[in-house]
Parts: C-alpha cells; sequence; structure tokens
C-alpha cells in the first residue's frame, strides 16, 4: 500500500506536465478558434437572416434618416389625407411670407414633411430659414407641406451634444478622391455632391451630409463655408486649405494634395498604432500566463504537498501565499484592476496636467520615446510644409497645427511658437534647445526661414523623421519579441523552480 502511495506521489509531476499541456491547448483552441468561430457564425447569421427578411418583406418603408424611402411605388391618397396636406400647404406658406417680409434668418434644425413619387416623407436638416429649405427641397422634386423647428435637436446642439463626429481618416481620403475624380470629369461642384448624396442612400450618415453640403451650396456659400457649417466633421486643416484654393482656383490640385496628405498621415498612424499595440499584447500574454500558473499550477503543487506532508518555507512559502490570495480574491482584483484602467483612461482624456505628466514620462523612455517623438515631428513638419505650399497664413497654421496634435508638450511649443510670431520674432526660436525637438528639425527650420524655403525644408524634415520613424518601430518589433519572451520564461521558470525544488526533499525519502 505504501509502494503503490509512493508510485502515486512520483507520478504527480507527470501529471501535472499532463494536465498543464491540456489547459494550455483548451485556452489556446478558445482564443484562436472557438471565440473567432463564434463571431464570424454570429456575423454570417445576420447576414443571412437580413437577406431573408428582405426578400421576405417587399413592403414601402420610409426611412426618416435617408429622409427618401427606400422602395418608392405610387401610392394613392385619401381625399381627407390630400385635403389635409393642401391645408397645411397653405399655412407654410404664410409662415414662409412672414419671414421674408421679416427677413428672418436663424440657423436651426427643422422638421420637414412632404411627399414624392405619391409616399409620404419626413426628414430632419439645418437650415437658416423655412424658405431656403423649401426651395432647396422643391428643387429634390419633394413637396413639402409643413416645416417646422426641431425644438430637442436645436436644445442638443446649443448644449454642444449634436452628434456630429469626425469623418474617418478611411472616409476621407475616399470622400476627396471622390469630388477630386468628378471635378476633373467637368462635373460642376453642387452637382458632384448630388451625384454622392444620391449614391448614398444606404448609408443614412453620410447622405444626410452630402444632402446639408448641397444645401449650404445651393443657398450661395463657398465650398469651405459648406464644410465648416457641417461642425467636427471635417477637419480645420482640410477647410483652410479649400478656403486658400478657392481664392486661386486650384481646387482640384489641393484636392488631390490633401488626399495624399492624408493617405501618408493615415500609414504613420498605423505604423504608431502597430508599435504601441505590440508591446501591449505580450504584456497582456504575460500577465495572462503568469495568471494561469499562479491559479491552476501552483494550486497542483500544494496539493502534492499537503498529500506529502512536506513543510516548505522561505520563497516558495511566499510564492504559495500570493498563489493562495489570488485564486481567492480574483475577481476582486479583476474588478480593481479595470477601475484603475478606467480611472486612468479618464484621467488621461480629460486632465491636461496628467496627460502631459504621461506623455513626458513615453517621451523620455529610452527606445520607446524616440518613436513617439519622431511621430510628433512627421505630424507636424508634412502638416505645415502642407499648410505653406497652399498658402495658408502663419498664424492659421499655428492655428490648425494645435487643433492636430493631441500632445500637451506640442501644443505648448506651438502656443510659445504662436506668442513669439505676435511679437514679431522667428519661428525657430521656440524650437531652439527643446529636448524633444531633434537638432536637424532644428537647423532645417533655420535654413528654411533664412533662404525663405520653409516649406521646402519642413517636407524633407518630415521624410527623414517618416523614414526614421519606420526604422524605429521595426527594430521595436524585432528588439521587443526576445526580450519579452525571455523575461516571460525567466519569471515563470523562478515560479516553476520555487515550488517544483521542495519535491526533491520527498524523492529522497521515497528512497
Amino acid at each position: 500500500m505504501k509502494k503503490k502511495q509512493n508510485t502515486n506521489i512520483l507520478l504527480l509531476p507527470f501529471l501535472f506536465i499532463y494536465k498543464l499541456i491540456r489547459y494550455f491547448f483548451l485556452g489556446v483552441k478558445f482564443v484562436f478558434f472557438d471565440a473567432f468561430y463564434n463571431i464570424i457564425s454570429y456575423y454570417v447569421n445576420k447576414r443571412k437572416f437580413n437577406k431573408l427578411n428582405n426578400t421576405n418583406t417587399p413592403t414601402i418603408t420610409n426611412d426618416t434618416n435617408n429622409n427618401i424611402p427606400e422602395e418608392k411605388a405610387p401610392k394613392i391618397l385619401s381625399f381627407n389625407e390630400r385635403q389635409q396636406i393642401n391645408y397645411e400647404k397653405q399655412e407654410l406658406i404664410k409662415e414662409m411670407q412672414k419671414e421674408i417680409n421679416t427677413h428672418k434668418v436663424s440657423k436651426d434644425y427643422y422638421i420637414y414633411y412632404g411627399t414624392k413619387d405619391g409616399v409620404k416623407i419626413k426628414g430632419t436638416m439645418y437650415a437658416k430659414n423655412k424658405v431656403t429649405l423649401h426651395n432647396f427641397l422643391a428643387n429634390e422634386g419633394i413637396n413639402v407641406y409643413q416645416i417646422k423647428k426641431a425644438y430637442f435637436l436645436n436644445f442638443f446642439k446649443k448644449l454642444g451634444l449634436s452628434g456630429e463626429h469626425e469623418l474617418s481618416i478611411k472616409d476621407l481620403i475616399f470622400w476627396l478622391t471622390q469630388v477630386s475624380t468628378y471635378l476633373k470629369s467637368g462635373v460642376t461642384l453642387n452637382d458632384t455632391i448630388k451625384i454622392m448624396m444620391h449614391t448614398s442612400l444606404k448609408d443614412p450618415k453620410k447622405y444626410k451630409l452630402y444632402q446639408s453640403i448641397s444645401y449650404e451650396l445651393t443657398i450661395g456659400e463657398n465650398f469651405s463655408t459648406a464644410l465648416k457649417n457641417q461642425g467636427k466633421v471635417f477637419p480645420p486643416l482640410l477647410v483652410n486649405m479649400l478656403r486658400t484654393a478657392e481664392a486661386t482656383g486650384d481646387l482640384v490640385k489641393t484636392l488631390d494634395d490633401l488626399s495624399n496628405y492624408y493617405t501618408e498621415i493615415d500609414k504613420t498612424r498605423k505604423e504608431m498604432i502597430s508599435a504601441i499595440i505590440y508591446p501591449a499584447i505580450l504584456l497582456i500574454f504575460a500577465i495572462v500566463v503568469l495568471t494561469f500558473i499562479m491559479v491552476f499550477v501552483i494550486p497542483e503543487f500544494i496539493k502534492v504537498y499537503n498529500q506529502a506532508g512536506i513543510t516548505v518555507g522561505g520563497f516558495t512559502l511566499t510564492i504559495i501565499n500570493i498563489s493562495k490570495y489570488i485564486t481567492s480574491h480574483l475577481n476582486f482584483l479583476i474588478i480593481i484592476l479595470l477601475i484603475i484602467i478606467l480611472l486612468l483612461l479618464f484621467l488621461y482624456k480629460n486632465v491636461a496636467f496628467f496627460r502631459k505628466g504621461i506623455q513626458i514620462i513615453g517621451m523620455r523612455c529610452p527606445f520607446f520615446g524616440k518613436i513617439i517623438i519622431y511621430h510628433e515631428i512627421t505630424l507636424f513638419t508634412k502638416t505645415f510644409a502642407s499648410l505653406l505650399r497652399n498658402s495658408v497664413y502663419i498664424t492659421d497654421s499655428m492655428e490648425i497645427l494645435l487643433n492636430i496634435t493631441n500632445n500637451e508638450v506640442y501644443k505648448d511649443l506651438i502656443i510659445e511658437t504662436m506668442s513669439n510670431i505676435a511679437r514679431g520674432e522667428k519661428i525657430s526660436l521656440s524650437f531652439y534647445n527643446k529636448w524633444y525637438v531633434p537638432d536637424v528639425a532644428y537647423y532645417m527650420l533655420v535654413t528654411g526661414e533664412s533662404t525663405g524655403e520653409l516649406a521646402l525644408m519642413m517636407e524633407k524634415v518630415a521624410n527623414y523623421y517618416n523614414d526614421l520613424h519606420k526604422s524605429r518601430i521595426t527594430n521595436l518589433k524585432s528588439f521587443l519579441e526576445p526580450i519579452m519572451i525571455v523575461i516571460l520564461a525567466c519569471i515563470v521558470g523562478i515560479i516553476i523552480l520555487a515550488v517544483v525544488i521542495p519535491m526533491f526533499s520527498l524523492y529522497s525519502q521515497i528512497r
């Protein structure tokens, strides 16, 4: 009996290794197979369901977001409906006549009701007054019979909660390319926006955006003003460069330049994201592995020690106590960790002083800090060069650069530069002897100011540091992978060794 018990104890390490491998592959299967399989199955089934639902219900639906029905079909209105529409239309004409007499202009959100091809339509638009809105919708073939203010939307607009979101860089690049292509083919700007509006019926947000731009152009606004009136949708850089292009008459070239600019910025942004994500994934993986060992592996050794009556101490006892604490308080620790992460994210997003401190720490890191500095210098110089090439005023350029960067250190630099410009001093004075401004960038800036080729120098600086940025990211990936693996292996090895060493005393007792 004793011999059988000793044999079972000898088999326990092998049983532990078997369970470790089994749990590991079960985890890998869940993460890389089950999770992705369930996600893919969900979207496939959802698409099939939507397709089946669309084919089985061929009914006419009014899309209040698109302001245009998905399917149009003649519909005979009843006598009472026609009478009501005529009455409301007469009332609308009286209201519009009052606006004309009083010269009333108050840009607000309006809800309009109308008919088109026998189908009732309801929609919302941001307009100067009822007259201009009625005329615009009439040109679109909509017979409007009622327009009234959208009080809730106007209230949220005053509170700054209008729901306007900046276009993603991907959508912005596509939009710039589309507009440039239509203009090159000889289509007028207003017709270009109308074509884009009618080809985006399936996307409510884009349809409403293009409809609003088309309205602005119809009432006589410039293209840049029409884009600016969309709130946060279009970046200030684009609006200011288009305003300059309208003055010089070089709109198509500016659109192409902006498309190329945002394409390069998107590449740099993706490289920066990859530089951050890669070490973050490795760190999360290391934490998961260590947690797995503490929660599942160490308790197996504790059972062995209890069965064999082994007394442990020193570092092994510390590891065992940590494992017991993590196992018994795992839910509490996860909640605390989530609260800390959310608190840090909140402070980083809303507190400028805290955000600046984190950014300085990141920029001071021995290897990773250079990546942040090169990214910011590339973004600054590339944008500055584009603004200078398009004859945007220096003061306007600095305000645009201030809105583009999220780095508080470089925001302070730009504010200092604006102060120096107001005093009639050179731009380069703000960049002198700053630890976050590389010497090459400073001397190229000085050279550009002295030769009058500032835009050219800034473009060369952008290309130079963009190449350095790419090189650093490549080196970071090559450097971090073996380092993280070695660190993880050392930590795991030390923990495993600490709990395996007492097993040797068990072997000596068996012998």
